[in-house]
């Protein structure tokens, strides 16, 4: 798709940014276990904490295109910042505007698209993954509050972020329908991270598990009305899986530079290797696979913009984009050799980044499941 000049200008914004203030420290980030709080302000102050915010809430006012094609740039740096972003971004900031009172909005909204706090999403349970409905978090009205009980799980920026969008179990009987969202700082008495994990890639944000006990939030810090936060949760997936594949393409993108410009200076035989058909064809491959992914996010983006269903395109760009990401980076650990192996080269940290890509948001498997399920509306 052609983009528009405001697309293209905040699509490299994000790219200057990327590269000057994020891919340099990256690797020492990722060895250290996170980068410093003082990058998210940055990313604020270019408008990357709330690229589709009203600008009267601090926002860029951007469409879902020009947040995609950021997110794809920040990923091409670093995975695990791009995560915060994601989070911070939608669904925290996107859900209060979309759904919250003038007062969270005055109260959190401003705070978070200025990077001065961080937002963190709360859905997953130690039981429950892509089934949203089965959580078992439970909030109980007492007066002007509710008691929030409850463990999450794989909860991004779980220890760092300064606000928690929460979802709970506030009537047991009524379903799908019995199930609400809150807004609460995370500073709250009854807020408790139980567990930072140590993991495979993204090492450079804190996934936490976190418990809530007796954690008393005020009946004002409901998110939209009671009884609609599965509603509030599930409008935010597609949104959520659009970006990340562009996260993935991200991902995948940096890789195939990495090993495009290591066979240009690499020899074997008496030439650069990239000379080798069996490595310049390989590099093609990647290059078409990454930009079939590309387009895949931004059609299912735009369809969002417009204000078409789009649950179907955003799950096969998720679904593509994932598992292409972790072939490319594969391939250019091959292209590598015995140093695409070594953390020395960039290409170790991307591949150990791009693999979670098919699990959250929906693994794999769901996203086959859903499309499976809506093939009856397509042209076949």
């Amino acid at each position: 798709m052609q983009l528009t000049d405001e697309q293209s200008q905040i699509r490299d914004v994000a790219r200057a940014f990327a590269q000057r203030e994020i891919a340099p420290h990256a690797a020492d980030w990722d060895r250290a276990g996170g980068a410093p709080r003082e990058l998210y302000r940055q990313m604020a102050d270019v408008g990357l904490m709330g690229v589709m915010i009203d600008p009267c809430w601090g926002g860029s006012g951007a469409d879902f295109v020009s947040y995609a094609l950021a997110m794809e740039e920040i990923s091409a740096a670093d995975g695990g910042i791009s995560n915060m972003m994601a989070a911070n971004n939608s669904p925290v900031a996107m859900a209060i505007q979309n759904s919250g009172s003038e007062q969270h909005k005055r109260e959190y909204l401003t705070k978070l698209t200025s990077g001065e706090w961080l937002g963190c999403f709360h859905l997953t349970e130690p039981h429950t993954g892509s089934n949203a409905a089965a959580i078992r978090t439970r909030a109980v009205r007492d007066g002007d509050e509710y008691v929030l009980n409850g463990h999450k799980a794989f909860i991004t920026g779980g220890s760092t972020a300064d606000v928690a969008m929460i979802v709970a179990v506030t009537d047991p009987d009524a379903g799908k329908r019995g199930i609400t969202t809150f807004i609460t700082p995370t500073d709250n008495p009854g807020y408790r991270v139980i567990g930072t994990e140590s993991k495979l890639g993204h090492r450079t944000n804190d996934t936490c598990q976190v418990v809530f006990e007796d954690m008393r939030v005020p009946a004002s810090d409901v998110l939209g009305e009671t009884g609609r936060g599965l509603g509030i949760a599930l409008a935010n997936l597609s949104l959520g899986r659009i970006g990340v594949a562009a996260q993935a393409t991200g991902g995948a993108r940096a890789a195939m530079a990495a090993a495009h410009s290591y066979a240009r200076e690499r020899e074997a035989f008496g030439k650069p290797i990239f000379e080798h058909q069996a490595i310049s064809f390989t590099l093609a491959e990647m290059a078409t696979q990454i930009e079939a992914a590309r387009q895949l996010y931004l059609h299912a983006a735009q369809m969002r913009d417009q204000g078409l269903e789009c649950a179907r395109e955003a799950s096969m760009a998720k679904l593509f984009a994932s598992e292409m990401a972790e072939r490319v980076a594969s391939k250019a650990i091959q292209i590598h050799g015995g140093y695409g192996f070594l953390n020395d080269y960039p290409v170790e940290k991307i591949y150990r980044d791009v693999r979670v890509y098919q699990i959250y948001e929906g693994t794999s498997e769901v996203q086959k499941m859903l499309i499976s399920r809506m093939l009856d509306g397509m042209d076949l």
